[in-house]
């Protein structure tokens, strides 16, 4: 019986590396390494990756960019429909693994591989995300998940890897398990799996402590077409440079810190701590900008479908008809979300203080009480009185009027 050919999704780091290895000799597999850089790649690292994969056993490698990609088509989507899930969590994982999963596919179709392999523990959102995608893109392959039956403990895969001459830098007393992207970093493990314990600060570094920020505000202005961000204080630029300039500068105000007990896909409610400053400002300006150029009915139907995408994106559903469905709805409530938001950063908070639009939907001679009001008072009695007549009615016959 052939080997089986296996495409992996592999992170460089000492779990995938294991996985590589694992995988040959256990499950006798031919294993090909799919790195997808979404911005957790540093410049200078792809060649210690290809390295330490090569090292682990795997007959090739693949390193690609998606970076623009994941950008434009998966960011910009969930921006769009400000998606936050239990209205807080900005998605950071759980937005990566469609784009990484769509190139483990196509990774597997070009290596006419039988299966692809993620690094996924039994416990988290991710097995599902990773495994539910690949069979909505390609159910004749086989997903591997190693590290579900292996049963190593991190002592066992950092001694696992000094046999195998795996060149991996690794450590027992490693206290996190951190997850990033440019959209922002999930820190999980430790002192935080205790929900009482306040996060320390050496996890973090996208975010200083907000008693370091600056103490004098500052602002910036995001300009928006199409409910996307394609300007940085009336610069134009790739929305991929945006997310790292409000980043940055959000970050430094010590802005974008998450701390969260959530409901994950598996059924066990879990603390997660994320830092997000780039994701959260751009959501607060977007947010700001529909404000003025949403109509009433369509910004609170809108609110309803945010929900539910958030809900569809954590549960690994990105690759599926109702999402495909929503973000239609999503796309043509954004055909008139044009202008611009003014930020203000203080220390750990990020507001709008003014937003404009070529085709909003304020009117200021209808809002102004000063001379030009066009309001038509004169309308508002018999307004008033046909909306509040079902009330008036349930109290004379029913209520506290009733006699």
């Amino acid at each position: 019986m052939a080997r089986k050919k296996v495409v992996l999704a592999y992170s460089g780091g000492l779990d995938t590396s294991i996985a590589v290895r694992w995988m040959r000799e256990e499950w006798d597999q031919e294993i090909v390494c799919c790195a997808v850089d979404v911005g957790q790649i540093d410049a200078g690292e792809h060649e210690v990756i290809r390295e330490r994969a090569v090292a682990a056993g795997a007959v090739d490698i693949e390193i690609i960019d998606a970076r623009e990609e994941f950008a434009d088509r998966f960011l910009s989507q969930a921006l769009k429909a400000n998606s936050l899930y239990e209205g807080k969590y900005p998605l950071v994982s759980a937005l990566s693994r469609p784009v990484i999963v769509e190139h483990l596919v196509a990774c597997a179709r070009r290596h006419s591989a039988d299966g692809v392999g993620h690094g996924c523990t039994g416990k988290g959102n991710d097995q599902v995300r990773f495994e539910v995608s690949t069979r909505a893109l390609a159910p004749d392959l086989e997903v591997f998940a190693p590290t579900r039956v292996w049963g190593l403990s991190r002592a066992e895969c950092i001694d696992r890897a000094k046999d195998w001459d795996i060149p991996i830098e690794a450590s027992v007393e490693k206290i996190y398990s951190i997850d990033e992207n440019m959209w922002g970093r999930a820190i999980e493990c430790g002192v935080l799996e205790n929900p009482w314990s306040a996060p320390p600060e050496d996890p973090f570094t996208m975010t200083v402590n907000s008693k370091l920020a600056p103490s004098e505000p500052t602002e910036i202005v995001v300009g928006f077409e199409r409910g996307v961000p394609v300007a940085f204080n009336g610069e134009p630029m790739k929305f991929i440079d945006i997310i790292n300039q409000v980043g940055a500068v959000a970050g430094s105000y010590g802005y974008g810190r998450i701390d969260m007990v959530e409901n994950r896909r598996v059924g066990i409610k879990s603390r997660e701590v994320y830092e997000c400053p780039a994701s959260l400002a751009l959501i607060t300006a977007h947010q700001d900008l529909e404000g003025i150029c949403l109509e009433r009915d369509v910004a609170r139907e809108k609110q309803r479908v945010e929900i539910r995408i958030a809900e569809l994106i954590y549960d690994g559903l990105w690759h599926s008809p109702l999402m495909s469905a929503l973000q239609s709805f999503v796309d043509n409530t954004q055909v008139h979300v044009n202008g611009e938001v003014r930020l203000r950063l203080e220390p750990g908070r990020c507001f709008g203080v003014g937003r404009r639009a070529p085709k909003g939907l304020y009117d200021h001679d209808l809002a102004t009480y000063d001379i030009g009001d066009t309001f038509r008072h004169e309308d508002s009695a018999g307004f008033v009185r046909l909306w509040g007549l079902s009330v008036e009615t349930w109290s004379r016959r029913q209520g506290p009027g009733a006699r």
